[in-house]
Formats: C-alpha cells, structure tokens, sequence
C-alpha cells in the first residue's frame, strides 16, 4: 500500500502526462517555456485572483511574499506552531521576528483567540512592529479567513495564505489560493496537485505586488534579464514541471471527489475509535492528510507498529512544535502558550490518502486500528 500513490496517478493517466513531457522536450525551451505561462493563466483562473506567479518551490514561495511586502528586522510575523518548517523558516531568513501561536483543537489550523492574544503581547510588551499573518490550510482545510481577516483589519497587518497542502480546498464555492492578501502553494509530488520535482507559485490580486514578484522571482530583473533593479532570487517553475502541471490539472478536480470520499469512508469507520479530521461548515479540504488523534503517544507508537506490521505507511505531521526547534531559539517570541500544539503534536498519525485508494485497502487500515482501540 501506497502512502500517496503517486504510480498508481501515472499510470492511470501516462499518455497525457508523457505527452505533455514529450513535447517540452522536443522543442528544448527547458526554461520559461511557453507552458509556464500558460499554467500561471490557468491556475489564476482556476483560483479566481489576477495574478500568478510560479516559482521553483512552496518556500520559495512563501519567501518572495514576504520580500514583496518589504518585511524585514523589526517586523513580527504570526505563524501556527504547528506547520511545516518553512512557513516560520523565512521570516528570520529576512530578518523577521516570527510569533507563533496555538491551533484549534478540532481544525489543527491557527486559534483566532490565541492569534489576538499574541498579536496584543507583541504591541504592549515588545518593540516589535506586528507586520503579517501565515494563515496555514493544513492538511487540506482552509483556516477559518473571516475571523483572521477581520483581526487583519483591526490591527492592520497583512494576511500571506499558506495553501501548500490546500490547494483546491474550498470556503463555500471560493478556494485557496484567494484568501490571502497574497497566496502561496507547492506543487511538491505528494500534495494535492504534484509536479515530478519541486514547484510552487504565488497568487494575488495586487497589480503592484504581482510586478514586484515576477521581477523577484527572476534575480531582481527589470526589463530583461540583464537589467536588475532589486535583489531576487532565481526561483524559476521549469517547462517540464509546468507541462506535468497542466496535464494533471486536467483531472484535478476528479482527484479532490474521490479523496473526498475516501476520507468520508475512513470517518465512517473510524469516528467512533478514534478522534477523526474535524471540517468545519461550508467548507471543503483538499486532503492532502487524513490524520487522527489518538489518547496519548504511547498508544500512537503501537497503531504505527501494528500498521506497519500488515505492510501499511503511516506518517506523523508533526512531531515538533515549532516554538521547540532549535532553528528559533535565538529569536523566539514566548507570546502565548502553545498547549495543543503541544498536546497533538504528541497524539497525531496521518494514514494513506490519495485518489487512488481502494475500499478494500480503507476496510485493511480500519480494522487493524479498530482492533487495537476497541
């Protein structure tokens, strides 16, 4: 059994994707090919902002936002203790200071409450200037943008939506991708749409942003690669990553439907043994995780053995909370306790999720988990 079954994608959909290989090749534009553009066009439509920008990664991605928006020393950025390192990794990387605050309990996504709280800490006992908000989609689940734009507002600070494990999650009938003042996603090969390497891009409705992003996205450039009018960095999408992308986004949307009920399987089975994915109302998750909670750490360990053991993958996001990593212990900002960060980063299993998933392979995972707990 495959974790993300990424053969299983290939083989089901070959003859588009070596197509779409195949003439990248033959016309040797590895570079900024005419499928660069095209994806950026489709994927701005598919999302509903202006502007798209790919770049060579999710961090880089994450990266270039920041650099646009000028963030620098002295700025406080708020980040979930409980993500993937590079959302917090590029805020010192440009001087920043990162904030991080707790997650709901339920979602896993950044506690509103708990951002406020380390928001007003940041004015009233530091020197700091509160600057952003890396609103996180984990696992696939928009975090919840009404609230967090509202608290924006109120405290005027940007909003960048970290969308690298969301994209094609839904508010209703809006996606990723579009709640963020500017947006990011990755297009690494197991999220919801992979390429066959690194990927990412930047989205924003922002004219003067989106110009500061494709000139930063390719060393600084201004009207042409030889003319730099600021630092960037090379951060460039290639023609084959790009070609792989739009064959694949041809069967996106059928790939979402069936996770969708894959994981409405696994929650069908499992909801009264464990503690399954909480989705909140009106929206729609990508599920690029389906993750559980369990009682305690000890129990954990033996549903990852007892899986293991019948030749099933199992993965844990995350195991460290990111106020813990030593990467940031030099300018760590204690605003607020992270307990359930704490808590779940103790507790959590993320168990095989992809479109191609079989009910019998479902009903395997199920009952080896059913019998442990039961």
């Amino acid at each position: 059994m495959e974790f993300r079954d990424l053969k299983k994608q290939y083989q089901t959909h070959q003859k588009e994707i070596d197509a779409a290989v195949s003439a990248v090749i033959q016309e040797a534009h590895f570079i900024s090919g005419p499928q660069v553009a095209q994806l950026e066009a489709k994927l701005a439509a598919y999302v509903g902002v202006k502007h798209c920008i790919a770049c060579a990664n999710g961090t880089d991605a994450l990266q270039l936002a920041l650099m646009a928006w000028g963030i620098g020393a002295g700025d406080a950025v708020f980040v979930p203790d409980f993500t993937f390192f590079s959302s917090g990794e590029v805020v010192p990387l440009l001087g920043a200071t990162p904030v991080f605050v707790d997650i709901d309990a339920d979602t896993y996504n950044i506690s509103p409450e708990s951002l406020e709280s380390a928001i007003e800490y940041v004015i009233h006992y530091t020197d700091l200037r509160p600057r952003v908000v890396v609103a996180v989609d984990l696992f696939g689940q928009p975090a919840e943008y009404e609230k967090i734009r509202e608290m924006a507002d109120r405290y005027h600070l940007l909003v960048l939506e970290d969308a690298a494990q969301a994209f094609g999650g839904r508010i209703g009938e809006r996606r990723t991708c579009s709640f963020g003042d500017i947006s990011t996603t990755s297009f690494f090969p197991a999220k919801p749409l992979g390429c066959y390497g690194d990927g990412g891009a930047v989205f924003t409705d922002n004219d003067a942003w989106a110009d500061i992003l494709r000139s930063l996205h390719v060393h600084g450039k201004g009207g042409d690669k030889y003319d730099n009018i600021r630092i960037g960095l090379n951060s460039r999408l290639d023609t084959l990553q790009a070609a792989v992308l739009l064959a694949k986004m041809d069967f996106l949307d059928e790939e979402l439907k069936r996770c969708d009920q894959a994981a409405m399987e696994y929650t069908r089975r499992l909801h009264d043994v464990v503690k399954t994915p909480f989705i909140m109302e009106n929206m729609t998750s990508a599920w690029a995780q389906y993750t559980v909670c369990f009682e305690d750490t000890k129990i954990r360990e033996q549903a990852m053995a007892i899986l293991k053991e019948a030749g099933i993958p199992t993965a844990v996001y995350y195991k460290k909370p990111m106020h813990l990593q030593q990467a940031f212990a030099k300018n760590l900002v204690e605003a607020v306790s992270c307990t359930t960060t704490e808590d779940i980063c103790g507790k959590c299993l993320s168990l095989p999720m992809h479109p191609y998933l079989e009910e019998a392979q479902i009903e395997k995972v199920c009952e080896c988990l059913i019998n442990l707990l039961q």
